[in-house]
């Protein structure tokens, strides 16, 4: 019995947005839960919403196949004010 080859699934674009307050110390925290978008465009909207109302934003994407855990690298698609370094 012949085994099928195994086909790979096409990389998905992960795109979301991150925004931090500053906590009583000082230090820069989560202000929301990070978000999840559709666009690009739709991230960058949010993102700049809530630059006016947070110490930072950051929206980014990247190419992900999470079932075999690779991720690419991330591309910044908006960033305002303070946040910390995106791995």
């Amino acid at each position: 019995m012949s085994e099928l080859p195994v086909a790979k699934a096409a990389p998905a674009r992960l795109v979301v947005v991150v925004a931090f307050s500053r906590a009583d110390n000082g230090e820069l925290v989560p202000a929301y839960d990070p978000m999840q978008f559709d666009t690009p465009e739709d991230a960058t909207r949010m993102a700049r919403y809530l630059a006016a109302k947070c110490a930072g934003v950051l929206a980014w994407s990247r190419e992900a196949q999470p079932v075999i855990g690779e991720y690419g690298p991330p591309t910044i698609l908006f960033q305002s004010g303070d946040v910390p370094e995106l791995e």
